[in-house]
């Protein structure tokens, strides 16, 4: 499967926050809050939720399109996705602007606090889908990520116009968005991927109830944090799968978005839906134990022990056969 994964490309400033987030909010003064967090730690990690999840897919063998917009300083950045297997040909660089950034800082709790600076990720809307997705290199789906909300729009238009399947990710942009927009982005998403919250902003802003949004999605997958993830579908029995039992919380940023690889890797290699939930919780548990949403390691043998610990031996060997394509030099990239 020919994926192209459309959104933001960011630098992320990750910082560590010791204490608790809650500690410092006093409740009666909640509409004059003017807090400054003293932190211990800083790292400066490339991101960005279209490209994080393009790393996941290039680590994993898919040689996915990735489609943004960049500023003059992504030399750099793009070299190393190009390295991971991303094909960076689409992006468009900005003659003016700067590579957007993503700031996040996170309490003991795994609580975060973000600003993000769209940078170059603000002419994406002039952009849409580039002429090269039309020919030969035209993908067999478009994943919708967060972005400028003209650009979500205009590309879920176009994806409709060319009749190319599309997955709905709306995530961190439904703050920005309202009821008429987050229906046009969903109604005929072949997948519709949020969090349990953001689940719950989607049924508030278009209105619409569960099942009304079953009869225009192929399927709603939800993760559910520690929890897993869940799969519905139109008239269907839903898909729960448990997240990996144990895995270290050392960085949540990203974890979402190494999910999606994961998962739409299974889904291109034609596994059952279970197997691509149980892949995507596995690689969310590799980005979960490191610092970075591009930092971990996609390990063969390490990977396949994960899988076979937390689902069991015949769980996976329905990925075992597939390794060796994926891995066809050394069994490993980071």
């Amino acid at each position: 499967m020919r994926i192209a994964v459309t959104g933001s490309i960011a630098t992320d400033h990750l910082m560590i926050f010791p204490g608790r987030f809650a500690d410092q909010l006093l409740p009666d003064q909640l509409a004059h809050l003017s807090l400054s967090f003293l932190v211990d730690e800083l790292e400066v990690r490339r991101g960005g939720v279209a490209a994080n999840i393009a790393f996941g897919l290039g680590c994993l063998g898919l040689s996915p399109q990735l489609i943004g917009s960049v500023g003059h300083d992504f030399a750099e950045y793009g070299l190393w996705l190009k390295e991971h297997g991303v094909d960076t040909g689409p992006v468009h660089v900005s003659a003016t602007r700067q590579t957007a950034r993503f700031m996040c800082l996170t309490d003991q709790d795994g609580n975060q606090i973000a600003a993000f600076y769209a940078g170059a990720m603000a002419e994406s809307a002039d952009i849409g889908l580039p002429d090269a997705v039309a020919g030969s290199s035209r993908p067999d789906l478009v994943l919708v990520c967060p972005n400028d909300p003209g650009a979500m729009l205009r590309i879920t238009r176009e994806c409709r116009e060319r009749d190319i399947p599309f997955a709905a990710d709306p995530s961190q942009q439904l703050a920005r968005l309202d009821g008429a927009e987050v229906r046009e982005l969903v109604d005929g998403a072949r997948w519709l991927f949020t969090n349990e919250y953001e689940k719950a902003l989607v049924l508030e802003r278009t209105g619409w109830t569960e099942a009304d949004i079953l009869g225009k999605v192929g399927a709603w997958v939800t993760t559910l944090g520690a929890a897993g993830v869940r799969v519905d579908r139109r008239s269907k029995a839903p898909i729960t799968v448990p997240a990996v039992p144990g895995a270290r919380s050392v960085d949540p940023t990203g974890v979402g978005d190494a999910f999606r690889a994961g998962f739409l890797t299974a889904l291109s290699h034609d596994l059952s839906l279970p197997t691509a939930a149980r892949l995507g919780c596995v690689l969310a548990a590799s980005a979960l134990e490191t610092v970075g949403s591009q930092a971990y390691e996609v390990d063969a043998d390490r990977l396949t022990r994960v899988f076979e610990d937390a689902y069991g031996a015949g769980a996976a060997q329905e990925i075992a056969g597939l390794w060796a394509y994926w891995f066809s030099a050394g069994g490993s990239r980071s």
